[in-house]
């Protein structure tokens, strides 16, 4: 059984990966600010971090947004990738207080979620990859705030939107624990 779920996980972070590349080149929005867009991406990082788990969410986040930053700007960017790396992981442990699986996402299971995606984005995007900016790559202070908080809000947009439809999708295909009941 546990075999069975590493597969699982495997394939969903290679998937999850190969999709955050394509919607990271073809289905975002640039921002006006440089190397800044609303990323569809991150509803699919998401939706792989609840499904999945916080390995799944991490990997997902790390291995895609390292390979659109190289196929798509020619060198990665790590200040970035953990970031996204560390949202992937935040959702995947968020997931545990969600019931998904059992086919509910309700209004607690949405405010659950959006309150740690928002949560995660502050953090990933207002903290930790600009400061990593700075440390890393010796970026000015006021270009690289301003693209991580430009960054964090179209993400919180994108998930809170895209990323919570896409849950609630997934939530409507399970079946409701408890809802079947046994014929005399």
């Amino acid at each position: 059984m546990k075999k069975t779920h590493s597969i699982k996980t495997v394939v969903a972070i290679g998937i999850g990966a190969a999709i955050f590349v394509v919607l990271s080149r073809f289905a975002s929005i640039p921002s006006g600010i440089p190397n800044t867009s609303l990323e569809t991406a991150y509803a699919v990082l998401a939706l792989i971090a609840v499904l999945y788990g916080p390995l799944a969410g991490f990997a997902t986040g790390f291995i895609g947004h390292f390979l659109k930053d190289v196929l798509i700007f020619g060198s990665p960017w790590f200040s970035w990738i953990i970031a996204s790396a560390m949202i992937g992981l935040v959702l995947g442990l968020a997931s545990r207080l969600l019931k998904i699986e059992d086919g509910y996402f309700g209004l607690k299971e949405l405010i659950l979620f959006n309150g740690a995606q928002i949560m995660a984005n502050i953090v990933g995007w207002f903290l930790v990859a600009p400061t990593l900016d700075v440390l890393i790559y010796a970026e000015p202070l006021d270009k690289v705030y301003l693209q991580g908080m430009v960054a964090g809000c179209a993400n919180m947009i994108t998930v809170g939107i895209l990323g919570s439809l896409l849950v609630n999708a997934y939530a409507k295909t399970r079946v409701k624990k408890g809802s079947l009941t046994m014929e005399d």
